[in-house]
């Protein structure tokens, strides 16, 4: 991963955990920028063609932050259809940071998975859930600030849908590459 990073965040820290949650899959052609918005509370930018994802975090962001997603099922009458906003009680910019980073870096399997990449924005806000959720003991509250049960928003096989994204080499150890056997003198006494 080609990283850099423009703002007062630990760099090291930021690639580290960037990194760790891109796994199992290929990330060593992105190139991947952290930098201050221009305004906006937080953004994030995925370009295809330069392998490029720009992570982009307000300035004058108060944590804990109600970071509004769109993780939950859909909804429809008759005539309408609609979502209910789920909030995540992010703790800081590093969390901010690794969810916008997530959900670009979604968007960017899904299209090296083969598949289009318009109208995934839920998908991606799952996929970078499921990371804070498990690795990070991010909360998840409704509307009344109850806790959401997982049932509610974790029910797509979000890894199956981008199966088809490169993965990272393995390191396992290659048996094949052994050198030939070599004998030991043993001495038997008595």
């Amino acid at each position: 991963m080609d990283f850099g990073n423009s703002t007062d965040l630990d760099s090291a820290r930021l690639q580290q955990s960037f990194e760790r949650h891109a796994q199992p899959y290929r990330h060593d052609g992105l190139k991947v920028r952290v930098r201050h918005s221009r305004g906006a509370e937080f953004s994030g930018t995925c370009y295809y063609a330069d392998a490029c994802i720009y992570v982009n975090l307000g300035r004058q962001n108060v944590y804990p932050y109600r970071l509004g997603t769109h993780i939950a099922r859909s909804q429809s009458n008759q005539t309408h259809w609609w979502r209910e906003t789920y909030r995540l009680i992010i703790r800081d910019a590093y969390q901010l940071s690794l969810f916008v980073f997530l959900h670009e870096f979604y968007h960017y399997l899904v299209k090296a998975a083969g598949r289009n990449p318009r109208r995934k924005e839920a998908m991606c806000d799952r996929f970078a859930t499921r990371v804070l959720v498990d690795h990070h003991r991010v909360r998840i509250v409704d509307a009344h600030n109850r806790n959401v049960p997982r049932e509610n928003w974790d029910f797509q096989d979000l890894d199956r849908f981008v199966a088809a994204a490169p993965k990272a080499p393995t390191t396992l150890w290659d048996f094949t590459t052994t050198t030939t056997p070599r004998d030991i003198p043993v001495t038997i006494l008595g």
